[in-house]
Protein backbone atom coordinates (compact mmCIF):
# COMPACT_ATOMS: atom_id res chain seq x y z
CA UNK A 1 0.00 0.00 0.00
CA UNK A 2 1.45 2.81 -1.10
CA UNK A 3 1.50 6.28 1.15
CA UNK A 4 1.43 8.58 -1.51
CA UNK A 5 -2.29 10.45 -2.49
CA UNK A 6 -2.93 11.08 -5.80
CA UNK A 7 -5.08 13.89 -6.87
CA UNK A 8 -6.38 15.32 -9.95
CA UNK A 9 -7.90 18.72 -10.15
CA UNK A 10 -10.24 20.52 -12.84
CA UNK A 11 -9.78 24.11 -13.50
CA UNK A 12 -11.09 26.16 -15.82
CA UNK A 13 -8.17 28.24 -17.38
CA UNK A 14 -5.09 27.25 -15.60
CA UNK A 15 -4.48 31.02 -14.81
CA UNK A 16 -7.59 32.25 -13.50
CA UNK A 17 -7.47 33.32 -10.07
CA UNK A 18 -9.96 30.75 -8.87
CA UNK A 19 -7.84 27.88 -10.08
CA UNK A 20 -4.53 29.69 -8.80
CA UNK A 21 -6.19 29.73 -5.35
CA UNK A 22 -7.12 26.15 -5.61
CA UNK A 23 -3.84 24.81 -6.57
CA UNK A 24 -1.92 27.29 -3.90
CA UNK A 25 -4.62 25.70 -1.54
CA UNK A 26 -4.30 21.93 -2.13
CA UNK A 27 -0.43 22.00 -2.38
CA UNK A 28 -0.44 24.01 0.58
CA UNK A 29 -2.72 20.79 2.15
CA UNK A 30 -0.10 18.46 0.71
CA UNK A 31 2.72 19.90 2.33
CA UNK A 32 1.58 20.82 5.84
CA UNK A 33 -1.00 18.03 6.23
CA UNK A 34 0.26 15.36 3.64
CA UNK A 35 3.75 15.91 4.76
CA UNK A 36 4.87 16.11 0.83
CA UNK A 37 3.47 12.65 0.35
CA UNK A 38 1.25 13.35 -2.81
CA UNK A 39 1.15 13.84 -6.56
CA UNK A 40 -0.97 16.41 -8.09
CA UNK A 41 -2.12 16.39 -11.89
CA UNK A 42 -3.91 19.82 -12.98
CA UNK A 43 -6.24 19.04 -15.67
CA UNK A 44 -7.13 22.60 -17.73
CA UNK A 45 -10.89 21.85 -18.90
CA UNK A 46 -10.64 24.94 -21.45
CA UNK A 47 -7.36 23.65 -23.07
CA UNK A 48 -8.81 19.98 -22.94
CA UNK A 49 -12.41 19.91 -22.92
CA UNK A 50 -12.29 15.81 -23.58
CA UNK A 51 -11.23 15.27 -20.37
CA UNK A 52 -14.07 16.91 -18.56
CA UNK A 53 -15.99 14.88 -20.55
CA UNK A 54 -15.17 11.93 -19.94
CA UNK A 55 -14.53 12.37 -16.34
CA UNK A 56 -18.02 14.39 -16.13
CA UNK A 57 -16.43 17.43 -14.99
CA UNK A 58 -19.35 20.10 -13.56
CA UNK A 59 -18.04 22.46 -12.09
CA UNK A 60 -14.61 23.70 -11.35
CA UNK A 61 -12.73 23.79 -9.55
CA UNK A 62 -13.09 19.93 -8.87
CA UNK A 63 -10.49 17.73 -7.08
CA UNK A 64 -10.52 13.99 -7.37
CA UNK A 65 -9.03 12.19 -5.02
CA UNK A 66 -7.54 9.07 -6.84
CA UNK A 67 -6.08 6.85 -4.27
CA UNK A 68 -5.91 6.04 -2.25
CA UNK A 69 -9.15 4.42 -2.92
CA UNK A 70 -12.22 5.04 -2.23
CA UNK A 71 -12.67 8.11 -5.47
CA UNK A 72 -13.94 11.20 -3.86
CA UNK A 73 -15.07 14.30 -5.46
CA UNK A 74 -14.99 17.79 -3.98
CA UNK A 75 -15.81 21.19 -5.85
CA UNK A 76 -14.46 24.21 -4.30
CA UNK A 77 -11.58 25.96 -3.59
CA UNK A 78 -10.14 23.99 -1.19
CA UNK A 79 -8.84 26.16 1.72
CA UNK A 80 -10.55 24.46 4.26
CA UNK A 81 -8.37 21.90 5.08
CA UNK A 82 -9.61 19.95 7.60
CA UNK A 83 -13.01 20.11 5.47
CA UNK A 84 -11.02 18.83 2.61
CA UNK A 85 -9.40 15.48 4.63
CA UNK A 86 -12.66 14.66 6.25
CA UNK A 87 -14.59 14.61 3.08
CA UNK A 88 -11.75 12.75 1.30
CA UNK A 89 -11.89 10.03 4.14
CA UNK A 90 -8.24 9.94 3.75
CA UNK A 91 -7.16 7.18 6.26
CA UNK A 92 -5.40 9.37 9.71
CA UNK A 93 -2.05 7.56 9.11
CA UNK A 94 -1.92 9.65 5.90
CA UNK A 95 -1.99 12.96 6.97
CA UNK A 96 -0.65 15.18 9.96
CA UNK A 97 -3.47 15.87 12.58
CA UNK A 98 -1.90 18.72 14.16
CA UNK A 99 -1.86 20.58 11.08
Amino acid sequence: MSDEVRFTLYVAGAEAPRARQAVANLRRLGEQRLLGRFALRVVDVVADPASAERERILTTPTLVKESPEPVRRLTGDLGDADRVLLFLALPPHLYDAAG
